[in-house]
């Protein structure tokens, strides 16, 4: 069995827009998502304010993939709201996406374990098709292309689980899909 049989968290769409296949993006954009270092990652606090960060990515099989520190204040936003929005450096040929996050958490020994409950607002967001149901309480092996793909582009190991000062230590990953690309490539 190969890290792509494992269940996946599953998290309803947020519409009717769901991300076009990698082949439909621009091979401009696609090289951007392959080769930039830094995306912008819009959370949204209890508030509703936005909060705004660079973070590093890789996009594996058309989703984001973010890593995180657990006491991390991106982490507490998408806990609340699983609502987010990216947006690649460079004004000139904007990519900008939304899309819902999964939290994986990583604890230490290469396995994810993504959240067993979709936040209160993903839960009641509007779907056209009802999830797929899968058992989230099994822990999944971390996926080996992600893995792969953040050593590669930072000489990273996502899985290694930092110390923490604040006593929520460990590290999480967030596995954004593209619900909708609001610009990808050209300005407008």
């Amino acid at each position: 069995m190969n890290d792509q049989d494992h269940a996946r968290p599953s998290a309803p769409s947020s519409g009717a827009e769901r991300s076009p296949d990698l082949t439909d993006l621009d091979p401009a954009v696609r090289g951007r998502l392959a080769t930039e270092r830094i995306v912008w990652l819009c959370t949204l606090r209890r508030n509703g304010s936005p909060h705004v960060t660079p973070v590093w990515f890789v996009f594996v099989r058309g989703t984001w993939w973010i890593g995180a520190d657990r006491a991390s204040v991106k982490l507490r936003n998408i806990e609340n709201d699983p609502r987010v929005s990216l947006a690649l450096e460079g004004g000139e040929a904007p990519v900008v996406a939304e899309g819902r996050a999964r939290i994986w958490h990583v604890p230490p020994g290469a396995v994810a374990t993504p959240d067993a409950e979709p936040a209160p607002e993903a839960a009641s967001a509007p779907s056209t098709a009802a999830a797929a149901p899968s058992d989230l309480a099994v822990p999944a092996p971390v996926p080996s292309d992600v893995v792969a793909a953040f050593l590669a582009k930072y000489d990273w190991d996502v899985t290694a689980t930092p110390p923490s000062a604040s006593g929520r230590s460990g590290r999480v990953l967030f596995e954004v899909p593209v619900d909708r690309w609001l610009l990808a490539g050209t300005a407008q």
